[in-house]
């Protein structure tokens, strides 16, 4: 008995039904539920490495490790401070951020060299960020009179203090002090007083 043309043999059927049900395997990332299941994951681990990044290099020098030392130096500038102020130093202090002089002009200048050296040491503090802090040395030209050169240009509000010394791990030591602000976006000129209630 032939076959008829429509019948297929059971070989074939089974070819037939083997090849509509292959499923088409996609690699793993063309999965939907891979990327549902992982994608927040990445997305949390991506927004925590920026914070930490943000927090890392943006972090406020404020923080005051040693409050022992601290207090202690602090007790030190009280010292310096009255010292100046029975001397009856003052000083004028006067920023070209065009050209980086910086002059001084110091009231009352002793005739000591110890209280009053041929070089000071002016010391401006960011008052957020440590790492802008800037060291200048200003070298007599007169007496009483001293000229230095800024590193970079500073801008808005700094802390000032001028020490009678060429190197701040002296600072201690140093005989007197005399501190000062300034706002550069108001003016280039401040005053330096001993810091004396």
């Amino acid at each position: 008995m032939s076959a008829s043309p429509n019948s297929v043999s059971p070989k074939g059927v089974s070819q037939i039904m083997n090849d509509s049900t292959k499923e088409v395997v996609k690699p793993w990332y063309r999965e939907f539920w891979f990327w549902f299941v992982f994608a927040p994951l990445i997305y949390i681990i991506i927004m925590c490495s920026i914070t930490v990044t943000i927090a890392l290099k943006g972090a406020d020098d404020v923080i005051i490790d040693n409050y022992y030392k601290e207090g202690r130096m602090i007790n030190q500038a009280l010292e310096q401070d009255k010292r100046a102020h029975e001397l009856g130093l003052s000083g004028e202090l006067r920023f070209d951020r065009t050209s980086g002089d910086v002059l001084l002009t110091v009231t009352n200048a002793p005739t000591d060299a110890k209280l009053m050296p041929n070089e000071l040491l002016l010391m401006m503090g960011h008052p957020v960020k440590a790492a802008k802090d800037q060291l200048i040395s200003l070298k007599e030209v007169a007496p009483g009179h001293y000229r230095g050169e800024l590193k970079t240009e500073p801008e808005y509000s700094w802390y000032l203090t001028l020490y009678p010394i060429n190197d701040l791990a002296m600072r201690n030591d140093a005989p007197w002090t005399l501190s000062g602000e300034i706002n550069f976006r108001e003016s280039e000129v401040t005053a330096l007083t001993p810091r004396v209630e």
